[in-house]
């Protein structure tokens, strides 16, 4: 199926690119050959940006295309969405288009605005748990984390870059990464590996015992584990300082969330070492993103296939843009990543429709899916369970799936397009943010009525579902 052409409406962005950049109006317009008025119109979004200007900004500014996208925008009305559904907000709805234009032409007032919401859902639950209690706002260092990484896309291009060069350095055809890593930490630092068996017990995957110049792992990990664990040592005794200055430069303010997001830049490298830029895309698109290929190709496991897909967004060798989520049986989310438009639900959990609530039916099975969302974009969804087997009886080893997404119209790259008709959406799943957000009425897995609406039960007659919300003027 051809992808289907938008348009591309970047004003807010080319506002920041030129405070990044300490320019005027007229320095960029003549940067970029193009009329002062010309880029007034851009910035204004009372035109799109055309492909021509696109490629030239991103060649004059080192930038990769996917900066100028509308994901932002598209992720902030999703949230808009749920947040408008709260019914403190009946007596002043607000249409789907005001939404839009106000994501595009205001996103610092709409990220205000649900911080303040936030802000408001937190003290109403403070009030009612804890009504003496005087504790303060939260920090949320997970969604600021989650934020910044969403707005470079899930892709690091500095750490990406000095992860692949280390493997291209210590790297041999003849001999398992695993092993050339477990050298170079003996040779460099002077450390070797040894295996405690009772790691699990002391809630640790690994040790740093610098006085006897070990490194502590447990003895029945899986090798794709123990190879993570390698990188992520690798990356912290080598590449702190750089992801200090990531950090320093653009990372999050608040102190909670700047050590998390040091976490996060811990495993990204990590990610990025196993699985080099490079050799990982290339056999990627050979294979047409097969997982469980490129999996036993790589000798890594199937989550951190999934996780580095999501992050293939180098300029000039973009991979598809997928989007990743990682959650429990409980529908709680651990992991979401997303290089393309689809966004997460923030309140009310994940839809049951989504199939990724259907692989843990099938433990290891793959679970495939076309689904469409409430803005209508259509996704294939790659599904599976993972996670470790119980080590004795009394284990209870968590319940976790995962689900891999990419837009219809990069669906025919994947091996998992195969004998599916991408151009009849017959079967395709409607699916939504949850139920107190999602305007889909006639679903029969609705769990309670949508927020912010006039409910409508039927005197003369009952449906399926028993409430009914008044069509919106």
């Amino acid at each position: 199926m051809p992808r289907t052409k938008t348009k591309l409406f970047a004003g807010n962005r080319l506002r920041q690119l030129r405070q990044r950049e300490s320019m005027t109006q007229a320095a960029l317009a003549e940067c970029i050959g193009v009329s002062l008025s010309y880029l007034n119109q851009l910035e204004r979004n009372h035109r799109p940006l055309p492909d021509h200007l696109l490629q030239t900004l991103c060649e004059r500014f080192a930038l990769n295309p996917a900066w100028f996208a509308d994901t932002r925008e598209a992720h902030a009305v999703q949230a808009l969405r749920e947040t408008m559904a709260d019914p403190i907000f009946k007596n002043a709805p607000l249409p789907l288009a005001k939404m839009v234009e106000s994501a595009r032409q205001s996103p610092e007032l709409c990220e205000a605005f649900l911080t303040l919401y936030r802000a408001y859902t937190f003290d109403q639950e403070r009030r009612e748990h804890a009504p003496s209690a005087s504790s303060p706002p939260p920090l949320e260092p997970y969604e600021s984390v989650g934020n910044w990484v969403q707005e470079h896309h899930n892709y690091f291009h500095e750490l990406d870059c000095a992860a692949e060069d280390f493997y291209e350095t210590i790297i041999q055809d003849t001999q398992p990464l695993s092993t050339a890593l477990v050298r170079h930490l003996q040779e460099r630092h002077g450390l070797s590996i040894t295996h405690s068996t009772d790691m699990h017990t002391r809630g640790l995957v690994w040790r740093i015992d610098r006085h006897k110049h070990q490194i502590q792992l447990p003895h029945d990990q899986p090798p794709e584990s123990t190879l993570f664990f390698l990188a992520q040592i690798i990356g912290q005794l080598e590449h702190n300082r750089l992801m200090t200055d990531i950090l320093r430069r653009e990372g999050p303010k608040e102190r909670n969330a700047q050590e998390l997001a040091r976490v996060y830049l811990g495993n990204y490298f990590a990610g990025a070492l196993i699985l080099p830029y490079t050799r990982f895309l290339q056999h990627a698109q050979s294979v047409r993103y097969d997982v469980d290929d490129l999996r036993r190709h790589f000798g890594v496991s199937f989550e951190q296939v999934c996780h580095r897909l999501s992050t293939m967004q180098r300029f000039g060798a973009e991979g598809i843009p997928f989007y990743f989520l990682k959650l429990d049986i409980a529908g709680n989310i651990l992991k979401s990543f997303s290089a393309n438009r689809f966004s997460q639900s923030r309140f009310g959990g994940p839809c049951p429709l989504w199939n990724v609530f259907r692989a843990f039916a099938t433990p290891g099975q793959i679970q495939v899916q076309l689904s469409q969302t409430t803005d209508d974009s259509i996704y294939l969804n790659v599904a599976r369970t993972v996670g470790r087997e119980g080590l004795n009886y009394a284990d209870r080893p968590r319940q976790i799936a995962m689900v891999l997404g990419c837009t219809i119209q990069d669906a025919a790259k994947t091996v998992y397009a195969a004998g599916l008709d991408l151009q009849d959406h017959t079967l395709v799943v409607p699916i939504g943010p949850g139920c107190r957000a999602c305007g889909r009425e006639q679903c029969s897995h609705r769990s309670l009525p949508v927020s912010g609406r006039v409910l409508d039960t039927g005197s003369n007659a009952r449906g399926v579902v028993p409430y009914r919300a008044v069509p919106e003027r």
